[in-house]
């Protein structure tokens, strides 16, 4: 099995950006809702990424957007990914994938119904990230859900064969548990950050568990 996907999410700043790129995650994310701690203008990513130029796949989040937003963003920055974050209906996610020709990830917020929520889209979009459901927030609360459900969520996503990230609360102090739910992939916000900044020791701290966890399956 492959390393687990890496997301590291929020960077707001040129800074956060030159940190998280200089890691082995596989995608950097972007926050482009209005009204939110991490919202970035587009044209500011734009100089971070001309300036850094990361390897990684650029992922932008949105909540619910219209297409002329999304043309705005896309018209800055070459998003590799569309992640949507809010109550989008599939014929809503099929209209962006038409306008846009690009893959477009789902958030699906933990809860009894999450399995059903996932059956929706299938075969509409390419890949999920399960978040935590925390009243009045979509998401970068630092609350994390119940992990034994993440296995229910990677056997629906591999019969639909399209990764699934886990995303809420995670820490370089608990992803260690983490990964002995073998997830797809991780999506990480605040659990990199040390006074709303992306701190290089956490990340490091991250990354060395994730290596770790490949270096370990492989021996078995």
């Amino acid at each position: 099995m492959n390393q687990p996907l890496l997301k590291l999410c929020g960077n707001r700043s040129e800074q956060d950006v030159i940190e998280s790129a200089a890691s082995n995650a596989t995608h950097l994310g972007f926050i482009f809702v209005q009204g939110t701690k991490r919202y970035v203008y587009p044209e500011q990513v734009k100089r971070w990424i001309n300036a850094t130029e990361p390897r990684q796949q650029l992922v932008g989040v949105f909540i619910e957007p219209t297409i002329e937003q999304l043309e705005v963003v896309l018209e800055f920055v070459p998003l590799d990914i569309i992640q949507l974050h809010g109550n989008e209906t599939v014929s809503e996610v099929l209209k962006i994938k038409e306008n846009f020709n690009l893959p477009v990830w789902k958030v699906v917020h933990h809860s009894k119904h999450g399995l059903d929520y996932m059956n929706l889209f299938h075969g509409a979009v390419d890949g999920y990230v399960i978040d935590s459901k925390v009243k009045g927030a979509y998401g970068g609360t630092g609350v994390s859900f119940d992990w034994e459900a993440i296995q229910d969520y990677q056997i629906e996503a591999k019969k639909q064969g399209v990764p699934c990230l886990t995303a809420g609360g995670i820490t370089p102090e608990n992803v260690h548990e983490l990964l002995s739910y073998h997830p797809r992939g991780i999506d990480i916000s605040s659990g990199t950050e040390t006074e709303e900044r992306k701190d290089p020791k956490k990340i490091k701290a991250i990354m060395e568990e994730v290596e770790q966890y490949d270096t370990s399956l492989s021996r078995r």
